[in-house]
């Protein structure tokens, strides 16, 4: 059983060498899109499950997932080149949906903003007509202080140093 701090160097020398593998040494065009996004190793050592995320579709997806767990061999020998361990743990290839889940999200925000800007009268492409400023006071009655219905004599019974 390793402590924790050896495996967190080990799951980053994993998520290193499976992405340079991925981007340098593979010659397959499926694995041009792939993200290696997490790796995590068991406490013996022996299996590492690598998370990864795909730009494109789901059939992208299925057609890297196959890649991936063909080229298995191929990766788990590169490891051993670089890992310092008696043994190179298996690899599982999990899909994780982040990426894609973010970009949703991200395009959810978007035009939640687009709709607030509609309602407020707020022209999408200046951002500036018709803006109201949430600081400026709409009657110009603010008193001395930068307070509104604060007169001179409030301002000076507010001073520093008045009785």
């Amino acid at each position: 059983m390793a402590s924790p701090k050896t495996i967190g160097r080990l799951q980053a020398q994993i998520q290193r060498r499976v992405a340079y593998c991925l981007q340098f040494e593979i010659a397959d065009p499926r694995a041009s899109f792939v993200t290696v996004t997490k790796v995590e190793l068991s406490n013996d050592l022996a299996r590492a499950k690598v998370s990864y995320s795909v730009l494109g579709s789901e059939g992208d997806r299925s057609k890297v997932q196959h890649m991936l767990t063909g080229a298995s061999g191929f990766i788990r020998r590169q490891l051993g080149r670089v890992l310092e361990t008696r043994n190179i743990p298996a690899l599982t290839w999990e899909y994780d949906p982040s990426a894609e889940d973010a970009a949703n999200l991200s395009r959810i925000i978007q035009e939640a903003r687009k709709r607030d800007e509609e309602i407020r009268g707020v022209n999408p492409t200046s951002g500036s007509e018709g803006a109201l400023d949430p600081d400026a006071d709409p009657e110009g009655d603010q008193g001395p202080a930068g307070d509104p219905g604060l007169d001179a004599s409030d301002a000076a019974e507010d001073a520093p140093g008045s009785v």
